[in-house]
């Protein structure tokens, strides 16, 4: 078996100057639209046409088990296991581990590009980890109302309880809240300021990268209105059991969201544009 360390055709190094990074969000918040939308800046490279699922990175690789591997659960739950989160304490950030990764990703990216980004959901509660082996690298999050990940998530996980999928989105989101103050460069956005002013968010992502020119903003849709609805319809239930269940999530989880600009009894409530708090230690 080649070792991708010494073997110089699995892998290019970069040049000085070229900058890493990293993109995480929950499943279903939007980090594969805005992946594939920052990739359309003649500054960058993604992942594309890798035959990994959703060109996620954590497939690509072999330094770390992905989040499925090691947490032995999938979308909707894999946060709330203690192994989803990984900080530069982990042995596996060490140097050689950095150039492993190079060699491993650098088959997918343009390496004539100045950005190289990697894209996986589970980058969320791993951005220490990563910074510890890419001092140098920025990290973009997106974030996206906690019940329409929440739904559109239950569909991949249909015996999970809606309780259960709200507490991992929070739990995901809580443990980036402890991260952030040792992480250097992180920007947040919301899945809802990327489809309702797409330009004006994408700009304060090529302003944080220091982009020269305009990110294209064409690939970015909002598919949030069918979850929506199905939102408004539990809030609206007629049954008892119905009323029941949103009564107790709200109670459980209303607190929790607005700590986040976000309502679980107003749908349409998001953080203003502009005035996303920063997760805080």
């Amino acid at each position: 078996m080649t070792d991708p360390m010494t073997d110089t055709a699995s892998g290019q190094v970069p040049r000085p100057g070229q900058r890493f990074v990293f993109i995480g969000g929950l499943h279903r918040s939007g980090t594969t639209p805005l992946a594939r939308t920052l990739a359309g800046h003649p500054q960058v490279s993604g992942f594309h046409d890798t035959g990994a699922m959703e060109d996620e990175g954590q497939y690509l690789q072999s330094v770390y088990p992905t989040a499925a591997a090691r947490t032995r659960s999938g979308p909707g739950r894999f946060a709330l296991s203690p192994a989803a989160h990984i900080t530069e304490n982990s042995p596996l950030a060490d140097p050689a581990n950095r150039e492993r990764l190079i060699a491993d990703w650098s088959r997918y990216w343009d390496m004539d590009r100045e950005f190289l980004v990697e894209k996986s959901p589970a980058n969320l509660v791993m951005t220490r980890f990563l910074q510890k082996l890419f001092p140098e690298a920025r990290f973009i999050v997106i974030m996206r109302h906690p019940a329409i990940v929440t739904l559109s998530t239950k569909k991949w996980a249909p015996r999970t309880r809606l309780s259960t999928l709200f507490e991992n989105w929070f739990r995901a989101h809580d443990l980036l809240r402890q991260d952030a103050a040792r992480v250097e460069h992180l920007h947040l956005l919301t899945y809802e300021s990327l489809v309702t002013s797409p330009e004006r968010t994408l700009d304060g992502v090529r302003e944080f990268l220091g982009l020269s020119g305009p990110i294209p903003a064409g690939a970015v849709r909002d598919r949030s209105g069918g979850y929506r609805e199905r939102w408004l319809e539990l809030a609206e239930a007629t049954d008892p059991f119905g009323r029941r269940r949103f009564r107790r999530l709200c109670e459980r989880f209303e607190d929790r969201a607005n700590a986040y600009g976000y309502s679980l009894r107003d749908i349409d409530r998001v953080p203003p544009a502009g005035l996303l708090p920063r997760p805080a230690s």
